[in-house]
């Protein structure tokens, strides 16, 4: 594994695998029953150039459960980007200060820019319509232990990826990531102009996955394992395509009635949050709170081992964690959500 984690074209299946077993032993550190400072001094450097909730407090979240200490920035506004600096200059000085780097920005390369000035460990939190690779992985993560709760095997499994396909950098990365397993039966459905670029649906083919493309979700997918749907990225669009866009219809919304009647009831329905719940959007619908195949809040928890394993593995120090467990010594809710099921 790279020093850096900027695309998951740097990983292979080993790679991947090892990230998969140090995230299931951080599950106790993530689920607040034991505690570790194994990266006691170090801090983090927090630089999103992008909207961000969930991605950066999850970053945040995770180098403190290991001790680490985190500098945030967001936005331009409050960087010296907004004064001319470089991403090369901006990369030196903070290497300078932090002992790992996570960056989102709004144009895709420019992580990987910022990345070729420094040997600090980067990572990459999303650049625009290009990669998300943490994400990608705590998508797998989350895939593969829903599958054994469900005493299911990745291997053979119909995968459903839905929404905005051109755009939604969370599903360019997963799609890659599942293509180093076995054989897969992956189906992609998206509105008109927002199918899934073609190189990378050449890649997961030339790996032996069988692919198919709909134009909508009104079909039987009573095979279905799992459902993967994503927002409509408006903000990247061009002026063109604003114009053009009516929206999403409910031929491809999932909601209750789809899981009910089209898919079957070991479905797991996933989504990169946030999703638009306002009326119309059309989004993941919110009628399948409480649902217990609904995973994206068991997925946003997901993303704290995952990210951890990450940091532990680039720094180094995934070999120690055991050697420096304690248990916590304040209190900590059974249950995290109201809803969770």
């Amino acid at each position: 594994m790279s020093h850096h984690l900027l695309t998951v074209d740097s990983l292979n299946r080993e790679n991947v695998d090892h990230l998969l077993r140090v995230a299931a032993r951080m599950e106790p550190i993530a689920q607040r029953r034991q505690v570790t400072r194994v990266l006691e001094g170090a801090v983090l450097g927090n630089l999103f150039f992008e909207a961000s909730t969930r991605t950066r407090v999850s970053f945040n979240a995770a180098f403190c459960r290991l001790g680490g200490s985190v500098c945030d920035t967001t936005g331009f506004t409050f960087s010296s980007m907004a004064k001319g600096e470089s991403l090369y200059d901006t990369s030196r000085v903070m290497s300078g200060y932090c002992d790992a780097i996570v960056m989102r920005h709004p144009d895709q390369g420019s992580v990987a820019e910022f990345a070729a000035a420094t040997h600090v460990p980067v990572i990459n939190g999303g650049d625009g319509p290009g990669e998300h690779p943490s994400q990608a992985l705590l998508d797998l993560y989350t895939i593969d232990k829903e599958f054994q709760r469900l005493g299911k095997s990745l291997t053979g499994a119909h995968i459903l990826l839905t929404g905005d396909l051109k755009y939604g950098r969370t599903v360019h990365s997963l799609i890659k990531l599942l293509s180093l397993y076995d054989p897969l039966r992956i189906t992609l459905v998206s509105p008109p102009g927002l199918e899934m670029p073609s190189k990378l649906i050449d890649l997961v083919a030339s790996r032996g996955h069988r692919i198919e493309q709909r134009d909508s979700l009104a079909s039987d997918f009573a095979d279905l394992d799992v459902v993967y749907t994503t927002r409509i990225q408006k903000e990247r669009f061009t002026d063109e395509m604003n114009e053009s866009f009516q929206g999403l219809s409910d031929d491809f919304m999932v909601n209750r009635d789809f899981l009910d009647h089209r898919c079957s009831q070991s479905t797991i329905v996933m989504h990169p949050l946030p999703r638009d719940s306002r009326p119309g959007a059309n989004d993941l619908n919110v009628d399948l709170n409480g649902d217990p195949r609904l995973a994206i809040f068991r997925q946003t928890d997901n993303g704290i081992p995952m990210r951890m394993a990450i940091f532990a593995t680039l720094l180094n120090v995934d070999e120690l964690i055991e050697k420096e467990l304690r248990p916590v010594r304040w209190y900590v809710p059974t249950q995290t959500g109201t809803l969770d099921r």
